[in-house]
């Protein structure tokens, strides 16, 4: 996140419950929600069991609060992308797997699978893009369009998930006995 330092789990038990929405209320796209019901699972273990409350909270949450974090994320490569209005996470997100370097050819194929998924589920299409490369993006997409509405759902909040540790490990250090993935202790 840009122009603010990553913080240790130690101090983000400090927080207030505004100072922690306010840290943390971006990690999930458009639903500060999620970290306001964290924040009530403190003292938090270590980055893992920080997530996990965030986890916690989105799991608890109603299918329409749900289905509404799932909506709240852009189309990849979509028209709010052109319009300059994504958050800045997911603008570096969707930049960091080329996404604001399409040709026209590329812009066209993630169109028509924007609308063909909208169309097909009622939601956009979630992925972890730091994950990905956008031929990787197109061809998930291709797989993930033979999936039911329920099997697309349970992945989608699957994939936020994924996107908000890579966000909040962005943010928060881990514990001595904690290590990001490939890190060595």
């Amino acid at each position: 996140m840009s122009g603010v330092g990553r913080i240790t789990v130690e101090e983000v038990n400090r927080l207030s419950e505004d100072e922690f929405v306010a840290r943390f209320g971006t990690l999930y796209e458009h639903s500060p929600w999620v970290a306001e019901g964290a924040w009530r699972a403190r003292p938090f273990e270590g980055l893992e069991g920080l997530h996990e409350a965030f986890s916690r909270a989105v799991r608890e949450a109603s299918e329409e609060r749900r289905i509404g974090l799932i909506r709240a994320h852009p189309d990849l490569a979509g028209k709010a992308a052109l319009a300059g209005e994504l958050t800045r996470e997911s603008a570096g997100e969707q930049s960091s797997a080329g996404l604001d370097l399409l040709s026209p050819e590329e812009f066209e194929a993630f169109t028509r699978t924007n609308r063909a998924y909208r169309e097909k589920f009622g939601i956009p299409m979630v992925v972890c893009v730091r994950e990905h490369t956008k031929e990787s993006i197109l061809a998930n997409a291709q797989e993930r369009l033979a999936h039911t509405r329920s099997e697309e759902i349970k992945t989608a909040l699957g994939e936020i998930g994924k996107i908000s540790y890579l966000r909040l490990r962005d943010q928060v250090s881990p514990t001595l006995n904690e290590h990001p993935e490939g890190a060595q202790p």
